[in-house]
């Protein structure tokens, strides 16, 4: 089957169906969702093997409303990265190979992108969705915190990373956001949210924080200010305005985001989730850290050790609660800009597909800011999109709209008028 065949190439895939019910549709699952006949290890050695026994709610929706599940996609282990390369396999770049896909859902970008009329699922606690969106050129929809069920989620951070979408063109955005949106009573995150409405909005305004385009690279920032004056061809209103908040966004998600996942990983202990193959006969201390160093990577351990930091002692009132409180005042400020306008635009990133050679030579928080304009939505709950807006170089630039929270309507609606008047390209896949 084709997808078998495009995932020798690509390493989209850790786990694909070796056949599937000719249906209309075909979907994916990141490797942290959950879904019966498949493996779930959320990228990590931790997790080999794991083979949950029930649907997450996602899963089920898609399966009932008429999709084939035909694989799950590589990602970073426990969504812990920028480029996907920190999980057990790497997926390579749809428009050249020897680039990253973004992360830490890479493999779902990479599937959206080859495989006609198919929808990716996955999750973005830092900017999962828009990076490998922008980077495979697809558009990917990130939705307000609490719209998606996150029943049969492996989670790492809590408070962050919802379920989004990614696909090639916004008709499967709006229709499938329709089909797994709602509450969900395995989820009390998601029961009181107001009814999904789409295509009753018009993207009529959009801000532009000022000194957006200093941030970026030579050719994302012309591909942005290229997309700025389509979107005025398109009689959208684009003005620029101060949002200085954001710059605070990066180091408080990065303290929330390391503590939650300190104490959601600790259930990794060897004893009861996962591998359990360490020597039990070891005090519990020492048999908890062998097995840990053993099988958890580099990324996960630097979360962890920084996590378990952020929470100690005065910590957790320096750097915790007041994280905590710079999530208020953000959230704050976009919703004073969120309504005055429909959306705030910014790049998805800040530079396009690094090479795995350039990945290997970037420093760690270098790779971090690669989310700069990804995190502060997801770190606020709030909704946005990422669209195609240019091929520097012939691969992909991202373009993000930032929408009040529920208000997806107005991202699909974004979504669908854009696709209009862009020339959206596919990569020339080869088998």
């Amino acid at each position: 089957m084709r997808h078998i065949s495009l995932n020798e190439r690509y390493h989209m895939f850790s786990e694909a169906a070796s056949s599937y019910e000719d249906k209309k549709l075909t979907f994916s699952l990141s490797d942290d969702i959950v879904a019966t006949g498949f493996t779930a290890s959320a990228g990590s050695r931790i997790l080999e093997g794991h083979r949950p026994v029930y649907d997450s709610t996602v899963s089920a929706r898609m399966r009932a409303a008429g999709g084939s599940l035909i694989g799950k996609t590589n990602m970073d282990e426990f969504g812990i990265g920028m480029f996907s390369v920190t999980g057990t396999d790497i997926p390579k770049n749809p428009f050249d190979l020897a680039r990253s896909c973004g992360g830490p859902c890479g493999g779902a970008a990479c599937a959206a992108s080859l495989l006609d009329g198919h929808v990716a699922l996955a999750t973005s606690a830092g900017g999962g969705i828009s990076v490998p969106a922008s980077f495979c050129g697809v558009l990917g929809l990130t939705p307000t915190h609490g719209r998606i069920s996150r029943h049969g989620l492996i989670d790492s951070v809590s408070s962050m990373g919802p379920i989004g979408i990614m696909a090639t063109n916004a008709d499967l955005l709006r229709r499938y956001l329709k089909v797994i949106s709602s509450g969900d009573p395995n989820d009390p995150v998601s029961a009181a949210q107001p009814d999904l409405v789409l295509g009753k909005s018009k993207l009529k305004a959009v801000a532009v924080p000022n000194g957006i385009t200093d941030l970026v690279s030579t050719g994302v920032r012309e591909a942005f200010d290229r997309s700025v004056g389509t979107l005025r061809d398109m009689s959208v209103d684009v003005e620029y305005v101060d949002i200085p908040e954001l710059d605070y966004s990066m180091s408080a998600h990065y303290i929330l985001a390391t503590a939650e996942t300190a104490l959601n990983l600790a259930t990794y202990c060897g004893m009861r989730v996962g591998q359990q193959s360490g020597d039990m006969s070891l005090p519990f201390d020492d048999y908890f850290t062998s097995f840990r160093t053993k099988y958890f990577g580099t990324g996960v351990k630097k979360r962890i050790v920084a996590g378990t930091y952020m929470t100690l002692g005065d910590n957790r009132n320096e750097l915790y609660m007041r994280s905590l409180g710079i999530r208020r005042l953000v959230m704050s400020r976009y919703e004073e800009i969120l309504s005055e306008y429909d959306a705030i635009l910014t790049p998805s990133t800040p530079i396009t597909a690094p090479t795995f050679d350039e990945v290997s030579g970037i420093r760690y928080t270098d790779e971090y800011l690669t989310g700069r304009f990804a995190v502060p939505p997801v770190f606020c709950g709030l909704p946005c999109l990422s669209v195609p807006c240019g091929y520097p170089d012939g691969v992909p630039a991202g373009l993000q709209f930032t929408a009040a929270r529920w208000n997806e309507d107005v991202l699909t609606d974004a979504a669908a008028a854009w696709e209009k008047a862009f020339d959206i390209k596919a990569p020339e896949a080869s088998l």
